[in-house]
């Protein structure tokens, strides 16, 4: 893979800046908004290449002494079983993993706060596993008067309704699972409590998306909206920093509508003007700096936009994504005049279900998927009556790899008739097709007696990070496996079959 950024002068620069902003203006605590992901950022690994994509938990690490953390989620997420698109897991799952991930950095967990709290009962049974395990959790009610009455906010009916939040290190890091958590409304709930115990306190926003210092129309900071197309998030450029400083800078719409609004709550809590005269200001976002090669960006970046724009069509299909939503995606797309055939394994999963079909009319239904070696060799499987195109994929990749002749089963036919009997007759599944789970574990299986299974099994880490994709929509099943494997698949919008119910 070629690099086009380098992670260790991000993590420095990102050090520095907020160290200088933890010791400005003689406070005695910063709390720090984290927008993205704290933990696994696959999106800016995607997009820039050479990102560690746990680089900021590491940063983190390197302050630990200094640091702790708040997890806050918008309790209508909760109910609403709102799902991380990386991982396949539902919000309230992921501040779960979020929790133990920060625990093996040996990072301080303070809390968890639910935002907007309304006594629903599947938030409740969150907070009670959550307390029952020993997480010490909280309750924000939707603030009084927001977003227009600042009298009401800065009040104790306001950010006073919610209980403070007890800290005790220099730097408080307040992070969620996804966007619109209630992460800023959690830091200037703290401000005001520590403005009225009498502690000067400040806020900052940790961004790493879109980056200022790159042009709007840069296929990154395209990236970005692609991204989050279901937040209806523009980059815009920021008007704010332009007439304060006369330098262009990139930020986005929500930033931009909230500054005044924000700048005026932070200036009635402190009571002084507020230091930050942009919503470029507030943010601290170094990654532009850390970019050695622009056209090795701009090329991960494009590719990027087009799997967003495929997982967009699969989503609205499913009835997940809005026609103004996908309408969106496909306008990036042409900003850009990019085709899904641009990613390479698109044509080629087409093209073999198309070679298959062509050929015998037996495969008038099949299921075709393609994935590209880092070497760039292309590599097609196809669904059966043993098996899924996922799993046929993966086991031809691995023999591929292993350099394995294609006549040599990996698998022998009388374990497949097995794990069907298994399946079809005594479990009473419909589909007899094994999975791509299930082939994995008959694989492992076989490597013990069978050494170009084992030959294979050791094949299968090297296919992390290699791009596929399906003719059909791949079941949750088969998404996550191929997740863990670290294949990047995308599928066409098209379900594999009639039924409804799978």
């Amino acid at each position: 893979m070629q690099i086009g950024f380098d992670a260790e002068k991000y993590l420095e620069e990102q050090s520095r800046f907020i160290l200088e902003r933890i010791n400005k203006g003689g406070s005695q605590r910063l709390y720090l908004e984290f927008g993205g992901k704290l933990v696994q950022d696959k999106h800016a690994a995607r997009v820039l290449p050479g990102f560690d994509e746990n680089a900021k938990i590491k940063l983190l690490q390197r302050m630990k002494d200094k640091a702790e953390i708040i997890i806050c989620i918008y309790a209508g997420d909760i109910v609403a079983s709102k799902t991380r698109q990386d991982f396949g897991i539902t919000y309230d799952l992921e501040v779960m993993r979020l929790i133990d991930t920060f625990r093996k950095y040996d990072l301080s967990i303070n809390s968890v706060v639910v935002t907007r709290y309304e006594d629903q009962p599947s938030v409740n049974i969150f907070l009670n596993k959550l307390e029952r395990r020993g997480i010490r959790t909280y309750k924000h009610i939707p603030t009084m008067g927001y977003p227009m009455d600042v009298d009401t906010i800065v009040s104790d009916a306001g950010y006073g309704a919610n209980p403070y939040i007890e800290v005790t290190k220099p730097l408080v890091v307040v992070n969620a699972p996804g966007p619109g958590s209630g992460k800023l409304a959690t830091c200037l709930s703290q401000l005001y409590h520590e403005s009225r115990q009498g502690r000067q306190a400040r806020y900052a926003k940790f961004e790493t998306f879109p980056i200022w210092s790159l042009p709007l129309s840069h296929p990154v900071n395209v990236a970005y909206e692609a991204a989050t197309i279901d937040l209806n998030d523009v980059n815009v450029i920021d008007s704010y920093h332009l007439d304060a400083y006369g330098v262009m800078a990139v930020n986005y719409n929500r930033d931009m509508e909230a500054f005044p609004l924000v700048k005026r709550i932070i200036e009635r809590i402190t009571g002084e003007e507020a230091e930050y005269r942009s919503p470029t200001d507030m943010g601290v976002n170094r990654a532009g700096f850390a970019i050695t090669d622009d056209a090795v960006c701009r090329r991960a970046a494009e590719a990027e936009i087009i799997r967003r724009h495929l997982i967009a069509q699969c989503q609205y299909k499913k009835g997940m994504l809005s026609d103004t939503c996908l309408e969106r995606s496909k306008r990036l797309m042409d900003r850009l005049d990019l085709k899904v055939e641009d990613r390479a394994v698109v044509p080629a999963a087409r093209d073999y279900a198309e070679y298959k079909r062509d050929l015998d009319p037996r495969y008038e239904n099949v299921i075709a998927m393609a994935l590209q070696l880092p070497d760039g060799r292309m590599i097609t499987g196809r669904s059966s009556r043993r098996m899924v195109a996922a799993a046929a994929l993966v086991l031809n990749a691995a023999k591929t790899l292993a350099q394995i002749p294609d006549e040599i089963h990996l698998i022998s036919p009388a374990i497949f008739e097995t794990l069907q009997h298994l399946k079809t007759d005594i479990l009473g599944k419909e589909k007899g097709s094994l999975n791509c789970e299930e082939v994995l574990s008959a694989l492992t299986i076989s490597a013990a007696t069978n050494p170009a299974a084992e030959s294979a099994v050791k094949q299968l880490a090297k296919l992390k990070g290699c791009p596929a994709h399906c003719t059909a929509i791949l079941s949750s099943s088969d998404q996550q496996t191929l997740r863990d494997l670290g294949i990047d698949a995308t599928s066409d919008p098209e379900f594999g079959s009639n039924n409804l119910y799978l």
